[in-house]
């Protein structure tokens, strides 16, 4: 089940900073991200460990008799499946909100779209009829064999395909560049890796289109924040660097199985990242957003003179930018 509000918060506050350090890293290190295959059956791929090391991949039994009532089996077994805590899995089951969320991801039907956790479906079967191709990231394995033999092509669904891994190891670009256009993005975001993700899409915002994401409502005012309200932070202008976003609307608890502890928020996301506009180089500017956002109960000031750097250049700076000296 989710974390609780208070817990919540706590883990999205400790993490953020180490989010976007990792996101700094990425682009100053020069690294490229690591390819694991693109869209292809869960049967086929063999996922990387924490450790880098590549596990055995999971084959699909034989379609012998046995085989075949062994899966009926699991297909059972799965319909009454249980969330899992570790993963963080509180099954969407409003199906209004579904119509909303596959509404404000506006005309698919020429665009690759990649949903984030599907779960057990209920917004892939919305999806799968309207986009030109649909690619499902899903890290547990019942579901994601779940999602497998429910959109086969041969049931009406030859553009889904399902790519069992971490959406944290998922290459974004690589799958823009083989469909030759930006992607499209939607997903119920688990709340307590919800900050990794979103800093994972910014780093390949030049390959995606827009997205809508559900993420817990806190973590989406600050998101959605505008300068001087107390949500404003480091999270929200790193955010805001690679696109607008827009709050869309609210679920409560009870829209979702099990119910969380908090309630969920739908968020829109559109692409464009600015810092060609602004004339600043990504990686220095991120390191600069980082001390600015240090520690925030201090002023702007105490957390540059904190990052060592010289008092009068820092007084010049905010003078310049019309910034009172105790902001």
């Amino acid at each position: 089940m989710r974390p609780s509000n208070v817990r919540q918060q706590s883990q999205q506050k400790k993490c953020i900073h180490h989010s976007v350090n990792s996101l700094h890293n990425n682009h100053s290190s020069g690294i490229p991200a690591t390819r694991p295959p693109i869209g292809i059956p869960a049967a086929q791929f063999a996922p990387e460990s924490a450790n880098g090391q590549t596990q055995k991949p999971h084959t699909l039994p034989q379609t012998t008799k046995y085989n075949s009532q062994r899966l009926t089996c699991q297909n059972h077994k799965r319909t009454a499946m249980a969330a899992k805590p570790k993963l963080g899995q509180n099954f969407l089951r409003d199906p209004v909100a579904v119509q909303r969320i596959v509404a404000a991801m506006g005309n698919i039907s020429t665009r690759t779209v990649v949903e984030i956790g599907p779960g057990k479906g209920v917004i892939t079967e919305r999806i799968a009829p309207k986009a030109q191709r649909l690619v499902a990231i899903e890290l547990d394995r019942e579901l994601a064999w779940g999602i497998q033999e429910r959109f086969l092509p041969e049931k009406g669904f030859p553009a889904v395909s399902v790519a069992r891994q971490d959406v944290l190891q998922y290459d974004f670009v690589a799958l823009a560049q083989q469909v030759g256009q930006p992607l499209v993005v939607v997903g119920n975001l688990p709340y307590y890796i919800t900050s990794l993700i979103l800093l994972r899409l910014a780093a390949s915002a030049a390959s995606l289109s827009h997205a809508v994401l559900m993420v817990q409502r806190e973590v989406a005012d600050r998101i959605t924040a505008h300068p001087g309200t107390r949500e404003y932070g480091l999270l929200t202008v790193t955010l805001q660097l690679y696109g607008s976003t827009e709050s869309l609307f609210t679920l409560p608890p009870e829209a979702f199985n099990p119910p969380p502890d908090v309630h969920s928020t739908v968020f829109r996301w559109n692409f464009f990242p600015r810092f060609t506009e602004l004339g600043v180089e990504e990686a220095p500017f991120i390191t600069l957003l980082k001390q600015c956002f240090a520690q925030k109960r201090k002023t702007l000031s105490n957390n540059l003179r904190a990052a060592s750097l010289p008092t009068d250049q820092i007084a010049q700076a905010l003078e310049a930018a019309s910034i009172p000296p105790q902001a």
